[in-house]
């Protein structure tokens, strides 16, 4: 097995590459910290999930899950739906770093595989070196970890009330993150409401009351995301992506 090297240049670069991404992390972190607590999860076990996982939708979704008492078939597919555009991103990913990589140093830098990691690295230019991708991953990584515990210590401490109170900022969280796309694209808007009400018949129309809440998100996930492929799909010209 070869000694594994790191590029002191290389990883500071990735490192302050990723910067902006930890301090976007803590807030959003923070608020999966207080979700996690509020919901009755001790403080060091909402730490312990985030750093071992790096997912945002799909920890706030499994985690949810979690304090409902949901099995665990439920919680690995609805995570797996969730979180299964990462592996769109890594094989993207693939093509530009070194070829040199090891697999073990893949599976490393794999883990701090995100939206925003994703983006920062595909925009650079030549290929990736497994230093900068250490590095980029490294804030990252800190921030959520970080962000959660701070929601996860602030909510044990505040009265019940006021932990409760603050749950509200979790939905905030995901109208922020669906609101800014929908306004910018008629498809997102449409696959969106399609999936919202795919969700609200499985819930409210008593046939379907059967169908746990997890399992409700899967369907609707991929039904709202078949739905919107086909009447919606995207063309690609020049190699650009573009929607229909």
């Amino acid at each position: 097995m070869s000694k594994v090297l790191i590029n002191r240049n290389d990883f500071i670069y990735g490192f302050k590459k990723g910067t902006p991404i930890l301090l976007g992390y803590i807030p959003v972190a923070f608020t999966f910290g207080l979700m996690a607590v509020n919901g009755g999860l001790p403080p060091l076990m909402a730490v312990f999930i985030s750093l071992s996982n790096l997912t945002s939708a799909g920890q706030f979704a499994g985690t949810n899950l979690i304090i409902e008492g949901a099995g665990y078939l439920e919680i690995a597919l609805t995570t797996f739906v969730i979180n299964i555009r990462y592996m769109l991103m890594s094989l993207s990913l693939s093509q530009k770093i070194d070829p040199k990589i090891t697999l073990w140093q893949r599976l490393i830098f794999g883990f701090g595989i995100t939206d925003e990691t994703f983006s920062m690295a595909s925009m650079e230019k030549g290929k990736l070196s497994y230093s900068y991708m250490l590095g980029l991953i490294t804030g990252p990584i800190f921030g959520w970890s970080f962000g959660t515990a701070l929601g996860a210590f602030t909510c044990s401490a505040l009265p019940q009330s006021l932990s409760n109170a603050m749950g509200i900022a979790l939905f905030a969280m995901f109208i922020a993150i669906i609101v800014p796309p929908s306004k910018k694209s008629r498809p997102i808007l449409m696959i969106v409401l399609i999936s919202v009400t795919i969700n609200l018949a499985l819930k409210h129309i008593p046939i379907f009351s059967f169908i746990s809440s997890g399992f409700r998100v899967i369907i609707s996930t991929i039904l709202g995301a078949g739905i919107g492929a086909a009447l919606w799909p995207a063309k690609e010209e020049n190699g650009i992506v573009k929607e229909d």
